[in-house]
Parts: structure tokens; sequence; C-alpha cells
């Protein structure tokens, strides 16, 4: 595949995203007849959900035009074969994101376009086996990171451009396909998905961009040439997804809460409660996505020893285990015991009402005991005499 089918490619990606995503963002805020409720119209929300969609279309059809033209020589059977499996896992997602379904039932869907990809990649039946493994916890991993505006598009870019410069440094370039037209999908969408987003990636692109990242990673390293280390660096390009799925599973190990069930404890949302930005997290996991890609490439390309394969993997383990320490779940509100909630009932609300004077020849306290108590003093210390009653004067009251 030559340099002007790449380019052509890339190009071809990015404009039909970009027009896609341009028509889905302004079905998704034209307005809709509200619902029931009073708000808005429920597929709203499933309109931005299923935004990850446009990449889906922009990449699939730029790559497969590419395929048809013969781009990909003898490598078409692997890179259909990735592409046809993509497209499974994001026609699942697609379903999820308009009518949500537990994630477990997801796992076989990947499992067996994982299988598809090793199988017309004509794998060895142990690295066939490792590689399926690998792609569905990639692919997952990578899901993980759609929870914050521009996340994943941003991590996802970083990392399709260290696998498309690792697969022209290869020996097999018609495998720089799909990582060229990624990485021109995700910068066109990028445009839509940054804060504030208008659309989101959704379980459909995300998973798309996953199992795309993954298996192209796996035909890339299969591809390499003996002498490099592609066996260490490519697993490397996939660091902070890793990082954040381990701080999740580790976190809600601790806490004694349930694996499966998402909540706000990843890396974006920790780093959100040490004020960080929505902006500034994207832009920090980005840069920190380039640290490990960088180094990978540098190692495949054979400009460093593949000893400093180990300064990523240990930094994030670091990075890990101090955002443990921020706290990602509030603690449970404990209800009042019942003396307290006694004690602290609301007392009589208002001014006291001061007693009524004396009636004449009745005698008052006697001097040196002061009044009953609740009877209102002057500074003096003698009780003081309620006024009379309203609409009549004190000289009638002593008349009486």
């Amino acid at each position: 595949m030559n340099v002007l089918g790449i380019i052509a490619s890339g190009v071809a990606a990015l404009f039909i995203t970009v027009a896609l995503a341009k028509g889905a963002r302004r079905a998704a805020l034209r307005p809709h007849a509200p619902d029931e409720s009073g708000g808005r119209a429920p597929r709203v929300a499933a309109l931005r959900r299923a935004g990850g969609a446009t990449v889906v279309l922009g990449v699939g059809t730029a790559a497969d035009g590419a395929l048809w033209f013969g781009a990909a020589d003898g490598s078409a059977g692997s890179v259909a074969g990735l592409l046809a499996g993509a497209g499974i896992v994001a026609a699942l997602g697609l379903v999820h994101d308009l009518k949500p379904f537990r994630a477990a039932l997801r796992l076989p869907v990947q499992t067996a376009a994982a299988v598809l990809v090793v199988c017309l990649a004509g794998l060895s039946p142990a690295a066939g086996v490792l590689a399926v493994l690998w792609i569905v916890l990639v692919t997952n991993a990578f899901a993980l990171l759609d929870h914050a505006d521009g996340l994943l598009t941003t991590v996802g870019l970083v990392t399709a451009a260290g696998l498309l410069a690792c697969a022209a440094l290869g020996g097999d370039p018609a495998l720089t396909l799909l990582p060229a037209t990624l990485v021109a999908g995700l910068a066109g969408f990028l445009l839509h998905n940054w804060h504030p987003a208008r659309l989101r990636l959704g379980a459909s692109g995300a998973q798309f961009t996953g199992f795309a990242l993954a298996a192209s990673g796996v035909l890339i390293q299969e591809a390499a040439p003996s002498g490099r280390a592609a066996w260490a660096a490519l697993p490397v390009l996939a660091t902070v997804a890793l990082a954040d799925t381990g701080l999740v599973l580790i976190s809600r190990r601790r806490a004694a809460r349930s694996l499966l069930r998402d909540t706000d404890d990843h890396i974006a949302h920790r780093l959100r409660r040490v004020r960080v930005t929505v902006p500034g997290t994207a832009v920090v996991l980005g840069l920190w996505a380039a640290v490990p890609v960088t180094t990978a490439t540098l190692v495949y390309a054979e400009l460093l020893h593949p000893a400093f394969l180990l300064l990523p993997p240990a930094g994030s383990v670091a990075a890990v285990f101090v955002l443990l320490r921020i706290p990602a779940y509030t603690p449970p509100r404990t209800a009042p015991s019942r003396t307290a909630s006694r004690r602290t009932a609301a007392p009589t609300t208002g001014a006291a009402i001061p007693s009524a004077a004396p009636a004449p020849g009745v005698a008052g306290p006697a001097p040196g005991k002061g009044a009953p108590s609740g009877t209102a003093r002057t500074a003096a210390g003698h009780p003081t005499v309620p006024p009379p009653p309203t609409g009549r004067s004190a000289a009638g009251v002593a008349a009486e």
C-alpha cells in the first residue's frame, strides 16, 4: 500500500466522520416534543449516545473503499477480518445505546469477533488464544474510558497514532490502513466530543475504537520482523486504559462494591475531585498516554533499549496507588438515634408569653422569692405588667 493511498483513506475518513457527526449533532440539538414527565424527549439522549456510530461509518467506509480498490494487497484477508470483527462489536454497542442491556452479554460477542480476526490472520492456536484474551481485555478497558467529554477520543487518537507509526516501521505497510483511518475519524469526531460535548462515542464507538486498537496491535505484532521487540512494545500502548481498569477493580474490591456496576471511581472522576477541569482531565490523560506510546514506538524502531519499556508501566502503577488515596465513594449516612432525635426536638418557638398581672387584693409573690418561672422581668428585676387588651383603655380596666 502506497503513501498516497494511506493519505487518501485518512482524508476520506475525516470528511465522512465530520459530515455525519455534524448531521447527528443537529438532530440531537433539534427541539423535540417533551415526554410525559415534562422533560426532553428520551430520544435526545439516545441520539447523543449513538454519536459514535459516525466514527464507525466514517472509518469503516474509508477502509472498505481502500480494500475495494486493492490497497491492502496480500493482507486484505487480515484487514477485512479486523473490519468485520470491529463492525460486529460496534453493531452490538449500537443496540446497547438504543436499549441498554447487561454488560456481561457483550463478552460472548466480543470473543466471537476476536476469534474471527485471529482465524483470518492465520495465528497459531497458542498465540490465537492469547490474542483473543488480549483483544477482549483491551476492548473493554478502552470502552471504560468513555465517561468524560473528549477522554476516550483523545486517548484513542494518541494510541492510534502510535500504532500507525509502528505499522509504518513494520514489515507490512498495508496494516497502516485501519490506524490511519482511525486517527482521522477520531480527530474529526473530537470537534463535537470536546467539552462541552454535544455527541458521545457511546457503547458503539467506544467498543469499535477499543477493538480496532487491540486487533491492530495483534496484527502488527504478528507481521513485525523477528529482530524487533514488538511482543513487549505494542502492549505498552494500552497502559492508560489498563491503569484505569486496574484502579477501578482495586477500588471496588477494597470498598466491597460490585465489580460490574459502574460508578464515579475512574481516573477522571478522581482528578475532578482535586479541582482538575473536564478539558484538563482529557489533556492530562492524553499526555499520560503519549509517554508509553512514544516509548513503545522508539523501542519498536530500535532507537531505545527494550529496558525503557519498564518505565511507563512502573510510573502508571505508582500513579494508581496515589489516585487510590483520593476518596471516590461518599460514606453512607447514619440515621439519628431515637434518644438524640427526642433531645434535639424543636422547642416551642416564639417569644415567651408574659403572665397576667395579679388582680387587686391578691398578694403577689413573697419578697425575695422572685416571680414564678416564665414571668418577664424589667432591668431592676420586677415583674412586668402586660399591655391591656386591644380596644380597652387602662382606665376602663381599673374601673372594672
